[in-house]
């Protein structure tokens, strides 16, 4: 199927999220490597859950799938912070247009190769160019270096630790609250 590119950079494209990745995000997200930072190991996905979580929800943002060469290997969504969300970050720069994202690579052996990079600064550059944002926000888990080490090399500062900020797994773990201002 033909997907409209949302935005690209060399092999490294997003394109919007369709109903037939379903069975897509199912696969990447009944693999226990994935559960690991994304809800947690004990967390099961079911179809119906995958339809819920990203299809019948409502909120305002864009969700999309990262491809690399043309295959699917990802998923990053992003929406426009509002009071509610500057208040559950503690980001307290509400002079500025902010977004959150939210992201994966759903193909570990794909992990470490630079891809994160690459599709965390797509996403930046597009949300800075065609949506007007000032700053981006994330919160990974402190206990994650790895994604911790990406967004810092994508020009991500710390904020502020997050003491018991997600749910993960049944229990509430701290994140980072990192922005990028532009």
């Amino acid at each position: 199927m033909q997907y409209e590119i949302f935005a690209q950079d060399g092999p490294v494209s997003l394109r919007p999220l369709e109903q037939e990745d379903a069975p897509t995000l199912l696969r990447w997200l009944t693999d226990p490597r994935n559960l690991e930072y994304w809800e947690g190991p004990h967390e099961v996905f079911t179809p119906e859950r995958i339809q819920k979580d990203f299809y019948t929800e409502e909120w305002n943002g864009s969700a999309c799938i990262v491809c690399y060469n043309g295959q699917d290997i990802g998923y990053v969504q992003a929406y426009q912070l509002d009071d509610e969300g500057f208040t559950e970050y503690g980001y307290d720069r509400h002079d500025l247009k902010a977004f959150g994202i939210d992201q994966f690579i759903g193909e570990p052996e794909l992990w470490g190769k630079g891809l994160g990079r690459q599709f965390i600064k797509l996403t930046c550059d597009y949300l800075r160019d065609s949506c007007g944002a000032r700053a981006v926000v994330l919160d990974p888990h402190a206990d994650n270096p790895r994604a911790i080490r990406c967004y810092e090399a994508c020009g991500f500062k710390k904020v502020k630790l997050l003491p018991k900020h997600e749910l993960h797994d049944g229990v509430m773990v701290d994140c980072w609250l990192m922005a990028l201002e532009f």
